[in-house]
C-alpha cells in the first residue's frame, strides 16, 4: 500500500530537525517512493517582539532567515540539486558549527553541490523566496504547528522529535518514515504519544 503524501517542516538551526530530515533524505537516495513536499518554517516568528513585522517582511532578521530563503530557491528553481544542498545545510549547521547567517558561509557550505550560487543569491535578493517563507509558515499556522520538524498529512499536523540521526542503514529510515507517516495516516485519534525518559 502507498504512503500517502506528506509535508515536512525544516528550520536549520533545529536539531530534531536534522534528524528527521536525514533519515528521509537517506530513504529517498535508497529508492524510497515518498511523495513528499519539503517546508521552509522558521522559528523566528514565534520570539519576534509583539507589534514587530513578520520577519519575513523584516530586512534586519533576513540573516536568520538566510538558509531557509536559499533552500527554498534552490527547491523550487534548482530541484535536482535540493537533497544534496539540504543535507550539506543541515550538517553545515550542526556538524561543523557554521551558523549559516552571511551569503559567504552558505556559499562555502554548499560548494560542491552543483547549486548556481550567483543565480540563488540574486532570487534571494529579490525576496521571492521570503515570500514563499511567510505563506509556508500560515499555513502551518492555520493547523496551529508549533515548531519543527511537523508533519502534514491528509490535512493533519504532527510534530515529531526523532532523537538519533539515520545510520548507514537506508532500511531503517525508510522503516522509521513509513512508520511515522503511517501511524499519523490511520490513527488521526491519537494526539499525544510521548516516552517520559529519554532512552539512551
Amino acid at each position: 500500500m502507498a504512503l500517502p503524501a506528506f509535508t515536512l517542516s525544516y528550520d536549520y538551526r533545529c536539531p530534531f530537525a536534522k534528524n528527521m530530515h536525514l533519515h528521509v533524505i537517506r530513504a529517498l537516495r535508497a529508492g524510497a517512493e515518498f511523495d513528499v513536499t519539503f517546508a521552509p518554517w522558521t522559528m523566528s516568528q514565534g520570539h519576534r517582539a509583539t507589534g514587530s513585522p513578520d520577519v519575513w517582511d523584516d530586512p534586519s532578521k533576513d540573516s536568520e532567515l538566510l538558509s531557509l530563503a536559499y533552500s527554498t530557491s534552490i527547491r523550487d528553481q534548482q530541484a535536482d540539486h535540493f537533497l544534496d544542498a539540504h543535507e550539506a545545510l543541515f550538517r553545515g549547521r550542526h556538524e561543523r558549527g557554521i551558523r549559516l547567517i552571511s551569503h559567504e558561509e552558505i556559499a562555502d557550505v554548499l560548494s560542491g553541490t552543483g547549486v548556481d550560487i550567483e543565480h540563488t543569491r540574486a532570487d534571494v535578493e529579490s525576496r521571492h523566496p521570503h515570500e514563499v517563507i511567510g505563506e509556508t509558515f500560515r499555513q502551518f499556522e492555520r493547523l496551529q504547528a508549533f515548531g519543527v520538524p511537523t508533519f502534514i498529512v491528509n490535512g493533519d499536523a504532527t510534530f515529531v522529535r526523532y532523537m538519533k540521526p539515520p545510520t548507514e542503514d537506508a532500511t531503517n529510515s525508510i522503516e522509521i518514515i513509513s512508520s511515522l507517516v503511517t501511524l499519523m495516516a490511520d490513527s488521526p485519534d491519537l494526539n499525544e504519544f510521548k516516552h517520559t525518559q529519554v532512552s539512551n
